[in-house]
Order: C-alpha cells, then structure tokens, then sequence
C-alpha cells in the first residue's frame, strides 16, 4: 500500500514539531515518520521515539547500502535522513505519513513521493521571533543559535518551491490552519 505523505518543513524555531504533534493528535490516520540523525540527542529526547540517533559511521553505511529514500549533510557531520523501512513500516500499518524535516529534505521527498505528497511550510513571523524562540529553549550556544539563525535565512528563500506556506504567528492559530489543509488533502 501507498499511503499519502504531509511534509512540515520550517526553519528551526519556526514551531513545525508543535504543529506535527498537534496534527498526530487529531483523528487523521497519521503516523510520525522518525529520521534518522547523528547529531547529539537532547535531554528530552528519546531514540527510537524522536529520532533514530546513529554514529557517523552507522549513517554513512546506511548511505552506502542505499537505505534512505532521502539523507543530506546539514551541517559538517551533522547528517539527517529519511529510512525506506521507516515509510514502508508506516504504510503497511495503513496510515499516513508525517515529517518534520528541514526544507531541503522536505523538497527531496516532496519531488520523490509526487502527487501523493503535501509540501507545507511553516514560516515564521521574522527573523527576529525565531531568534527569541530559539534563544527561549535553552538548550543551544550561543554559536548554535547564530547557525540556525543564518540557515533560517537561506531557508526563507524556499518558501515558494512549497505547495502551501502557513506563517505561525500564534500556534493555536497555525495548528487549525494546518489541520484544514490536510484533512483536505487527505480526503482527496
């Protein structure tokens, strides 16, 4: 079975997981595709559940056997990707698949899954929120913060490769808008 596929792409800080745990909590048939990273698993963060957290060697195997339906470098050996056996798992669960990946991701499954996926991106208000959001977290340097701040930028320019954009300037609000553009779709 090919199910459908909803994309939530943003810069980081723009509120995309809020939205994507919003969405799975909704009566919509969905199940959260985990990436898998090789970045450091945060405090909150549990593996297996938020991401499937592999050692540099461990991705770069799994690129080599050709595991990932999309995998890119987002920052120097800070790899992300996309595991076939991940949406196939989904699948033949008989739902729907969600991301929640960075833009570029989001454009490569986009072009690979076609007319059965849904590209949304979630814009933040300014730059300069998205700076006040990340800094809000606490959980990143100062030097971490300034990289999300500059790919933020360089992301913003994307936004127009997507099916649809949503800015997030109250969540509540973004969240109900989202949650009617993929019921729609999903009915489709």
């Amino acid at each position: 079975m090919n199910g459908k596929c909803i994309i939530l792409c943003a810069p980081s800080g723009a509120g995309k997981t809020s939205i994507t745990k919003y969405l799975l909590q909704q009566n919509l048939g969905l199940e959260f595709s985990i990436s898998a990273c090789t970045r450091a698993k945060r405090p909150n963060e549990t593996d297996g559940i938020d991401y499937y957290f592999l050692t540099i060697d461990e991705f770069k195997n799994r690129i080599e056997a050709k595991d990932f339906i999309e995998w890119e470098e987002v920052y120097a050996n800070n790899f992300y990707g996309t595991l076939k056996a991940e949406i196939n798992r989904i699948w033949e669960s008989g739902k729907h698949v969600i991301f929640d990946v960075d833009v570029k991701g989001g454009l490569n499954l986009s072009k690979h899954f076609g007319k059965n996926a849904l590209a949304i991106f979630i814009k933040p208000p300014s730059i300069l929120e998205l700076e006040k959001r990340l800094r809000s977290r606490g959980t990143e340097s100062e030097e971490t913060i300034q990289r999300r701040i500059n790919k933020a930028t360089e992301e913003m320019e994307y936004e127009k490769r997507f099916d649809v954009s949503v800015e997030n300037n109250q969540l509540e609000v973004a969240q109900k808008e989202v949650y009617g553009i993929v019921k729609s779709f999903l009915k489709s």
